[in-house]
Order: structure tokens, then C-alpha cells, then sequence
């Protein structure tokens, strides 16, 4: 067989993710085998890396491997968790029905993402509209009618000589800032990299009204909803806590599950560590935990977590929005009617002083 040539970016989006999953489990399904089924989506590919991708899935099975073992290949693109749901398939014989569990697991998981997403956009076009009003009034229109001010031996209000002193300021160091400000973006950036760093900054999100309660739920939302699957594919409790914890971002709750795989190793139940860290598992994330330890039905118990969460996280976006829209709207307000103020005040005095006595 020809090399297979790798293009130099490989990349294959969450959506493509999505569509192979779900195609393959609906071709399989009508008894399709797995090589044809691949060969099938390799001929309908229309980017370099997806045609990559699927080239190199079918020379490994074409070869004798497994399909997991040709998708380990590219566990940067598909994660652990995924390659191990569809290695458990494969050794249990239900790999159609995990194809098509990833499937709708990982769509699940995008409509939460773009709900989180989607509520923190608002807010962010607010602050920075704000501060490019700001900027421009500063900078580029309040210089030009210094020179009024100055012409007129009269004293000036307070909050107009604050915008004089903020608006030189920025005059003569606004790029200075600008640089350092980018710097120091960059080097949080960098800082985020370190695990200990990324890891206190994801434990102090957790305190911050509203940004902490949708983090919490959002990881919690995620966590179940792997676990339930897991789970339900037969996946032992101590290795579906392990991937979970792998294929979780947030370090806080990375090294919860770690050491919650630690405690049910050494015989402990998985809800008496849960109840331990009350800031990252809520009561009633707990209770839903021992009652499925209780019933035989942990993955029973999970799924419905994750719906719970996920219902939580809509109400919390819609209320977000609703929330902070007049917040951030009386802080835009009082900014530029800050500004509107300190060049308006001097300006009718002056004419008050011009007018006929």
C-alpha cells in the first residue's frame, strides 16, 4: 500500500467528530462491515485531514488491527475517553451502540458548550464597547477641547480636571499601556499552562457569584454524562473515574476524581469523598450518587445528574443575560455620562461667563 501523506496541520473539528461517529454506528447498523463502512465515509471526505484520517483508519484495519487501535493514533483528536468507549465496544460486541452513544454524548456536550458560550458573549461585546467609547472620547475627541479649557483663566470642575489628567495619561503613555497590558495577557496566558497555577485559578472561579455556579454545573453536567457512559459500556468504576478525570478540563475537579479513583481503590464508596468537597459536589449531586450506589443503578443515577445540570445551565444562561444586561448598562451609562459631564459642565460655564452682563 502507498504512504499515506500526512498533511502538515491534522485537524479534525468536533462537529466531523460528531458525524463520523454517528455515520458509522447508522451504516453498521444495516450490517455494513466495519472496512466498508470506512471506506464508504473516506469517499464522501472533502478536507486533506479528514481524507488523512480515513486513509489511515482503513490501512489499520485492512492491516488486522482494531478500529480503537487506529483511532489511538489520533487520541489528540479524539481523546481517550472516546477511544476507549469504542475499545470496550469492540471487546463486548456493541461497538454500533457505543458509535452511536459517543454520538449523541458528544452533541450534548456542544449544545452545553455553546449555551456557556453563548451567555459570556454578551457581556464580553458590552466591555469592550465600552472601553472603546471610552478610549476614543479620551484620546482622540476630549484633547481637542483642552485647549478651550486652558484659554479660559477659570476653575474647572473636579471631574473634568480627573478626564484632563486620565486623558494626558493616556496621550502620552495609551501605547506604553496597551503593550503592557498585552504583555501581561500573554504571560497569564503562559501561567494557565502551569498546572498548580490552573489549578488554583479554576478552584477560585468556583467563587465567583453566577461564573462559579456555571462552572460548577458545567463540569458537572460533563462528568456525569461521561461517567453514565462509561458505565453503562460495563466500564469498571475505578477506569471510568480515571477517563473521566482525563478527559475533564477543569483541574479542580481533574484531581477531585483522581483522588476519588484513589479512595474507591482503597474500599470506599464513591459518594463519601464526593460529600467531602462540597464547594465542587452539591448535596444534591451526592444524595443522586448514594442512591444509585444504594440501588445498583450508578449510571442510572448519573444520567440523570447530567440532565439535571444541563437544565440548570439553561436556566442559568437565560438568567445570566437577564442579569447582568442592566448591571452593564448602568456601568456603560455612568462611564460616558461621566465623560459627557466633565466636557459639558465647563463648557456652559464658559459661555455663561461669554454672554451679555
Amino acid at each position: 500500500m502507498n504512504r499515506i501523506k500526512q498533511p502538515i496541520f491534522v485537524r479534525f473539528r468536533l462537529q466531523d467528530r460528531i458525524l463520523f461517529m454517528k455515520r458509522l454506528g447508522m451504516i453498521m447498523r444495516s450490517g455494513i462491515p466495519l472496512m466498508e463502512a470506512l471506506r464508504m465515509l473516506g469517499d464522501e471526505s472533502r478536507t486533506r485531514s479528514s481524507t488523512y484520517i480515513y486513509k489511515s483508519l482503513i490501512a489499520d484495519v485492512s492491516n488486522g488491527q482494531s478500529l480503537s487501535s487506529g483511532l489511538a493514533r489520533f487520541e489528540r483528536h479524539f481523546g481517550e475517553f472516546c477511544v476507549n468507549i469504542i475499545r470496550v465496544g469492540e471487546a463486548s460486541g456493541t461497538l454500533r451502540e457505543n458509535l452511536e452513544y459517543l454520538a449523541e454524548d458528544m452533541k450534548r456536550k456542544q449544545a452545553l458548550r455553546r449555551k456557556v458560550v453563548g451567555a459570556l458573549v454578551y457581556p464580553a461585546v458590552i466591555v469592550v464597547a465600552t472601553i472603546g467609547i471610552v478610549t476614543m472620547l479620551t484620546i482622540y475627541i476630549f484633547p481637542k477641547i483642552i485647549p478651550i479649557f486652558a484659554s479660559v483663566k477659570t476653575t474647572l470642575p473636579l471631574s473634568t480636571r480627573v478626564l484632563i489628567t486620565i486623558s494626558n495619561f493616556l496621550s502620552a503613555w495609551g501605547v506604553l499601556l496597551f503593550f503592557g497590558v498585552a504583555a501581561f495577557v500573554f504571560c497569564l496566558i503562559f501561567l494557565m499552562r502551569i498546572p498548580n497555577v490552573r489549578y488554583w485559578f479554576d478552584h477560585l472561579l468556583l467563587h465567583i457569584p453566577l461564573f462559579g455556579a456555571l462552572s460548577r454545573y458545567y463540569n458537572l453536567a460533563n462528568i456525569s454524562r461521561t461517567m453514565a457512559l462509561l458505565l453503562r459500556s460495563d466500564v469498571r468504576i475505578v477506569a471510568a473515574l480515571d477517563l473521566a478525570a482525563a478527559s475533564t478540563r477543569d483541574l479542580a475537579y481533574r484531581r477531585a476524581l483522581v483522588v476519588a479513583r484513589d479512595r474507591v481503590i482503597q474500599g470506599q464508596d464513591i459518594s463519601q469523598y464526593f460529600r467531602q468537597s462540597p464547594r465542587l459536589f452539591p448535596e444534591m449531586f451526592v444524595q443522586m450518587i448514594v442512591i444509585g450506589e444504594s440501588t445498583g443503578s450508578l449510571s442510572d443515577a448519573f444520567e440523570y445528574s447530567a440532565e439535571i445540570y444541563e437544565e440548570e445551565i439553561s436556566e442559568l444562561t437565560k438568567n445570566l443575560t437577564t442579569l447582568l444586561e442592566p448591571v452593564l448598562m448602568i456601568v456603560m451609562g455612568l462611564i460616558v455620562g461621566f465623560i459627557a459631564v466633565s466636557i459639558i459642565t465647563p463648557i456652559y460655564s464658559i459661555t455663561q461667563s461669554l454672554g451679555p452682563r
